[in-house]
């Protein structure tokens, strides 16, 4: 029983092997008659040029207004009114707060009355020296007086103009910081005001780039490209 059995496994590899070489050498055949090349392979080329490729850095900064303050008020009063809003864009002289000037006004008008009659009593007083029936120290008298009076409307008209308020340089406002009708004491903050152009940035380089790469190219107007985190994102170049 055991012999049949090997014998049968004996003629079976020998068909198998038979077989496949006769499908071996179908393959070779076919090969050697169909001329069978490989595909070429696929290449890209481009022109070699010589071109500078700049040493950069990437750091992070901090963006820092060149002028800015916290707008207050020069002399104490009432806010009567309020011509700006928060966050805009103003202009350097914009009127940004008038405080209630009603009571100084009224003074200037009292003061440049006074300045009139005294003007007019210098001149009378002028031609009555002149004609020796006054004295000089009249005269004098007179004269001082006038300038008094013009020293007092100098004086009532820089209040007004202090108690309006203005942006004292052009830049971009902040949040507002007083009220419509609000008692202003000196000093008081109104509003800050920040100038963003130009603007600094203030950033800092770790020490293994500054002494690897930095003294080779970060000189005097060196370009700086920054990149504002805010959107949109805006780009800003340098020196």
């Amino acid at each position: 029983m055991a012999k049949r059995m090997l014998l049968t496994l004996g003629v079976a590899l020998l068909v198998i092997s038979g077989l496949g070489f006769a499908k071996y050498r179908q393959i070779q055949t076919a090969i050697k008659g169909s001329h069978f090349e490989p595909p070429p392979e696929a290449i890209t080329s481009v022109e070699a040029q010589k071109v500078k490729w700049p040493a950069t850095t990437s750091v992070v900064g901090t963006a820092i207004a060149i002028h800015g303050v916290t707008v207050s008020a020069d002399l104490p009063g009432k806010i009567d009114k309020i011509a700006f809003e928060s966050g805009k864009s103003v202009h350097q002289g914009d009127i940004l707060v008038e405080l209630d000037t009603r009571q100084e006004r009224a003074q200037l008008a009292d003061a440049e009355a006074q300045r009139e009659l005294a003007r007019i009593n210098f001149a009378r007083r002028k031609g009555l020296v002149d004609e020796g029936v006054i004295s000089r120290s009249d005269y004098d008298q007179a004269s001082a007086e006038q300038k008094s009076r013009e020293a007092k409307v100098g004086e009532l008209s820089a209040t007004i103009e202090r108690k309006t308020i203005r942006a004292p340089f052009t830049g971009v406002l902040g949040i507002r910081q007083a009220n419509l009708g609000q008692y202003m004491a000196a000093g008081d903050p109104i509003v800050p005001l920040q100038s963003l152009d130009p603007i600094y940035v203030n950033f800092g380089v770790p020490q293994l780039e500054y002494r690897s790469r930095l003294p080779a190219w970060c000189t005097l107007g060196s370009l700086c490209r920054s990149r504002l985190a805010i959107k949109p994102a805006r780009s800003l170049v340098a020196r």
